[in-house]
Formats: structure tokens, sequence, C-alpha cells
């Protein structure tokens, strides 16, 4: 399952950040190459703030960014801190819920490309929005990622948002997780914010009944056992209905 990253991050974290510790090894020339115009950018607080859309008073944010190849490091289930993370709410998870989330979560990044729940990473300022100078993310990182979620050979359920997930679109075949309200006349609504919050329960739900998932109709045979209600969209899809 791919999730999005969140702009905020837990802070501290143990040891020092190291490239090699992260899965994905055909990632880690383009990692380095976006860590490096990062670090650059950051010797500037007040330019870096700009270009990171930080605002005026975000100097310091961005400052933190100089210091990325030495900062301690968590693993990035537990850095990120969104809407996203706080329905999945890893820190209650049971042992067994949280080894299946290790094994079957990977995180969209617009510093790191593509980490697996366990990677260890440093707290940074990046985002999929920001133009990077002399840097285009999406012209970067797209080629690169999609190739490594093709080699896995997983079935993936895409629950990013569109400016992560043109990051590294998902392989053909996979199901992109919409999420829709549902109101007692029947009619539906798109969830924007709290789409996440809902991603981030159904996550958990996946690991803690253990799920074994590897095709849309799996998805939609677990849905139907444990009450959830996920409906088919499109040839490879899924819809996560919500009572309003």
């Amino acid at each position: 399952m791919l999730l999005p990253p969140s702009e905020t991050k837990a802070e501290g974290g143990e040891g020092r950040f190291a490239a090699r510790a992260l899965s994905y090894p055909a990632l880690i020339r383009p990692r380095a190459i976006v860590l490096d115009v990062l670090v650059e950018l950051a010797r500037d607080p007040a330019a870096a703030a700009a270009v990171l859309h930080l605002g005026p008073k975000g100097a310091p944010l961005a400052e933190r960014n100089r210091s990325l190849r030495r900062a301690p490091v968590r693993p990035s289930i537990e850095r990120y801190t969104g809407v996203v993370y706080d329905g999945l709410d890893i820190a209650t998870l049971s042992p067994a819920g949280r080894a299946w989330v290790d094994d079957h979560v990977a995180i969209g990044s617009a510093l790191f490309g593509l980490v697996r729940s366990a990677d260890p990473i440093p707290a940074y300022r990046l985002s999929a929005s920001v133009t990077l100078p002399g840097l285009p993310l999406r012209a970067h990182w797209a080629p690169a990622v999609s190739r490594v979620l093709q080699r896995t050979g997983e079935w993936v359920l895409d629950a990013r948002s569109a400016a992560y997930a043109a990051l590294g679109p998902a392989p053909a075949g996979s199901a992109t997780l919409a999420v829709e309200s549902e109101g007692a006349d029947g009619r539906r609504t798109a969830l924007n914010h709290w789409n996440k919050l809902h991603k981030g329960r159904l996550v958990r739900a996946l690991a803690e009944s253990a799920a074994q998932v590897s095709s849309r109709d799996d998805l939609l045979a677990w849905a139907a056992s444990t009450g959830v209600r996920l409906e088919p969209r499109g040839a490879t899809d899924v819809t996560l209905v919500i009572p309003a």
C-alpha cells in the first residue's frame, strides 16, 4: 500500500542518517541529487523558506535541512505525523499489526522518492509542490520510482495524493483509492482533507486483520468480510464509502 508523506514531522530520533539504510537501493543516486540541492539551498534560510513555501517566518524550519546528513532518524511510519498517520495511529497497533505495516506499506517522498515503513529517515522540509532550483521533482522522480514499483512485482493500492502519485506513477493494474462521503439521501461527495484520516484508518484495519491482499478482488473480498465498505471503480480502482 502506498501512502503520502506529511508536511508535519515528529522531531528527534536516534543515531545518524545513512542513505544506504533505506530500501530500494536503485534510488540511492537520485536521492543524493535531491539531498545535495536541498542542503545547499538551506545555506540561505530566507531564500530556502521562500522556495519551500514556508512563508516569512519559516526560515528556522528551512534551516534544519542543512544538517540532514547528520540528523537523527526515526522509522518513516513514526516520522510522519499528518492526518493519514492520525488515522493509522501506529503507536497503538498490536505487534502483529505493526509487522504487517512494515511488510506492506511504502510512503512516497519528495526527498527520498519512496521509502518503506521501517526505513530510518530524518525530519526534513520538502513537498511535492516545490520547484527546487534546477531540479523539477516530477521529472526527476517519476521514471525512477515507477521502475522500482514495477520491479517489486507487487499489486499496489495507491492512497497517495495526486501530487505524490505524479512523482512515481504506480504500475498498470494498480488500484487508486478514493474516499467518498454518503449522506442519508444516498448522495455522495468526495472527501477532501478528511479523506486522509479514513485512508489511515483503512491501513489500520488491514494491518490489525493481517489481510492477505494481492489484487483488487482480494481487497474487495476482505472488505466484504470485515464490514468495510469498499466498492470497485472503473476497471482497476476502488472507492471507500464513509457515512456522512
